[in-house]
């Protein structure tokens, strides 16, 4: 990698924007300085210019299926492909992500630690970073249990955390309440039992590993933050009633601290087939009350991340994270912190903080350029003009 430069008119630098020209120079793979104003490069640096453009770091999906292809029933199709197949699913999801200038994703469900292992054949600086829960834990028959994370009993659960430790996963992934997806299960209930999620806490935690735990029903993010997880997906709060956060709930969550990663998000342009619709209405989830949970959460203060449960279906293709920030707006959320959460917030939360989601020298050189500026515009995400990846323009 040589040394270079990129300027821009504006920058988002992780938590503020900074307008009037930006200089960012690179030299391997990471970031050496940020010059604001419109001073020279160094000599022998060569420039890229990005005229009315934003500089941004590279985004952070902190909720992605690597291993689904966005097909009907990506999930329930796992069961049947081979481990080479996957792998093939896994580097064109990755691809895709990185031409939507997503540089890091969290995989929070894989096939019987399929991405793991794909990962731990050899780091790929050409594809974004990926950070992997492996099989998500399940109770027995329960959401995504044909991922292969079944456990019953304390015990049982103990002892799939410490599976995924020795595979080598980066958090754990709990499924405390049931899910759209697998018949059978309930989305307005927990799976597991306070001791069996407190023992999932605890071994993880032991290993130095965080926990999420999935939870649509509201007891099950109650749960959730009565045990001490460390974030919580979707948080839909789903009763027999329908979906609703209440404000002392999200109250309670805010103080806490836990990360809470809202999976809003779909492409505009793919029309949801009628029996999807319906198996969500069933569950008490619509997009209004989805969006109505994310503004409450929002209100109260609550660390959010953003995740767009990427791979799960035809809307949910990979690289759809820009539509959950156009979404993160829609619900009132201002546009910077929705950068925040797909930025520096996000490296955070994936553990890679000191190193990822900011333009500042020592970080490493995740880039994306946008034409226009996504502060006023949050929908020029849409169209990246480039992607750096450790340094490198790839996209």
């Amino acid at each position: 990698m040589t040394k270079h430069a990129v300027r821009a008119e504006r920058m988002f630098d992780g938590e503020r924007l900074v307008d009037g020209g930006v200089l960012v120079l690179l030299d391997g793979g990471r970031i050496v300085d940020v010059r604001s104003g419109r001073p020279e490069a160094p000599e022998g640096w060569p420039v890229r210019e990005a005229p009315n453009s934003t500089l941004l770091p590279g985004l952070v999906d902190a909720h992605v299926h690597l291993c689904a292809d966005a097909g009907p029933d990506a999930l329930g199709r796992l069961a049947d492909r081979a481990e080479a197949d996957l792998d093939a699913v896994v580097e064109a999801s990755l691809r895709a992500h990185l031409r939507a200038g997503i540089t890091t994703v969290r995989d929070l469900g894989d096939r019987r630690d399929a991405v793991l292992r794909w990962r731990g054949r050899g780091v790929r600086d050409d594809l974004p970073t990926v950070v992997a829960a492996g099989a998500p834990v399940t109770s027995v028959g329960g959401h995504c249990w044909a991922l292969g994370g079944e456990a019953r009993g304390v015990d049982g659960v103990r002892e799939a955390v410490w599976l995924r430790a020795a595979a080598g996963a980066d958090l754990v992934k709990i499924m405390a309440s049931g899910g759209v997806f697998t018949p059978g299960t309930d989305t307005t209930r927990p799976q597991f039992t306070d001791q069996e999620l407190a023992a999932a806490r605890n071994q993880a935690h032991d290993a130095g590993l965080p926990v999420t735990a999935h939870a649509h029903a509201l007891s099950a993010v109650e749960q959730a933050l009565r045990v001490g997880v460390d974030g919580i997906e979707h948080c839909t709060c789903v009763t027999a009633a329908g979906a609703r956060v209440p404000e002392e709930l999200a109250d309670r969550l805010a103080a806490s601290g836990i990360a809470v990663c809202a999976t809003l998000g779909t492409d505009p342009a793919v029309v949801t087939p009628p029996e999807v619709v319906e198996m969500a209405a069933r569950a008490g989830l619509s997009e209004a009350a989805l969006r109505a949970g994310t503004a409450a959460l929002h209100r109260a203060g609550v660390r959010l991340v953003a995740g767009s449960d990427a791979g799960l279906g035809p809307a949910k293709p990979h690289g759809i994270l820009p539509e959950t920030l156009v979404d993160y707006v829609a619900c009132g959320i201002p546009a910077t912190a929705a950068l925040t959460a797909a930025t520096s917030v996000g490296a955070e939360v994936c553990g890679l903080g000191g190193r990822k989601g900011r333009v500042h020298p020592g970080f490493e050189a995740d880039l994306l350029i946008v034409d226009g500026d996504p502060t006023s515009d949050i929908t020029v995400l849409r169209r990246p003009l480039a992607v750096y990846r450790a340094g490198d323009l790839v996209s």
